[in-house]
């Protein structure tokens, strides 16, 4: 496994992040398809085997029950110190008011909240999960800058929103001097490259780590475009996310797949791991042969001729992911 830094950051990182939204309770939340304790121990004692370092998970995910999973399983697969343990902030985590968002009553409640889950006294990364609209920037960055003056956090992050809210965001830190995010992460993919127009560029200016979320489009990008999963079948957040016409790049990756004879997805990932910008992709594994692709990926060089087979089906789209 190769480590590089998170963006300008000092923080070394795993070139791949295991995502931990697979990981939880299946009747605490929306995803029937989470696999439960035991399930999940082992994908996660893999990940650690294979050398990965960088583990990301939500408050919101399973309802908290995968912080829990991925609290107790690390503890017992890792030293605390070789782990870099990020979590989210900003979905509903109860009903009524001051149950969501980015207030500093939110922020405050819930980092605790996490910690305690997790059973640890920090997170590494700290992010929030989405904009909040309804809260001032100022409130919640003055906010997250006290966590990690708190010492319950070392460094902020943040997901998918414009490039504009992005920079006003970092501004009003850097303006109050308070802490600037360190990582975005964001949706992207080949299925979905409209990051390419400002936020990447933004990221690539401001030492920004990237850290995409679902790089291999939610498995589209692994297998024939008809076939379907109990994921698939039950997502109805990733069903807003691609569009018909995306089949021509689904069946090129199938093409470039054949010919290299490896497995679709080294392929689909092995793109998003090379592209300008990008730290380490954020990978989700239900099976060890999704890890074992995963790490196989980081080595396979795509040549020039496959990217441009690769992205010329890619047409533009409207926003999605934020």
């Amino acid at each position: 496994m190769e480590y590089v830094k998170l963006g300008s950051s000092g923080l070394e990182v795993s070139r791949l992040c295991l995502g931990c939204m697979s990981y939880g309770v299946p009747d605490r939340g929306p995803h029937p398809w989470t696999l439960d304790e035991d399930a999940a121990r082992p994908m996660l004692r893999q990940a650690v085997e294979a050398g990965v370092t960088f583990f990301d998970t939500a408050n919101v995910y399973s309802d908290g029950t995968s912080e829990e999973i991925v609290g107790r399983a690390l503890a017992d697969f890792a030293r605390r110190d070789e782990i870099v343990l990020a979590t989210k902030v900003s979905g509903r985590m109860r009903s009524g008011p001051n149950g969501a968002g980015l207030s500093r009553r939110a922020i405050m409640t819930e980092i605790d909240n996490s910690l305690r889950r997790l059973g640890v006294d920090h997170v590494d990364l700290y992010q929030i999960h989405r904009w909040d609209a309804s809260t001032p920037i100022e409130e919640t960055m003055e906010a997250l800058h006290d966590v990690v003056k708190a010492g319950k956090a070392r460094y902020l992050g943040a997901s998918s929103m414009y490039a504009w809210q992005f920079a006003k965001a970092q501004h009003a830190a850097e303006r109050n001097g308070w802490t600037r995010f360190t990582s975005m992460q964001n949706h992207y993919n080949l299925l979905y490259r409209e990051e390419e127009r400002e936020m990447l560029p933004l990221c690539a200016d401001q030492g920004v780590g990237v850290i995409p979320w679902s790089p291999l489009a939610r498995g589209k990008l692994t297998r024939d475009w008809d076939e379907s999963t109990a994921r698939q079948e039950t997502d109805s957040f990733g069903r807003t996310l691609y569009q018909p016409d995306d089949k021509r790049i689904v069946d090129a990756v199938a093409t470039v797949a054949g010919e290299r004879g490896v497995p679709r997805a080294q392929v689909a990932l092995a793109w998003v791991a090379s592209r300008p910008g990008v730290t380490a992709p954020i990978v989700g594994t239900t099976k060890p042969h999704h890890l074992d692709d995963a790490v196989a990926a980081l080595e396979l060089e795509l040549t020039a001729d496959e990217v441009r087979r690769l992205e010329e089906p890619y047409t533009a789209r409207p926003i999605s992911g934020h």
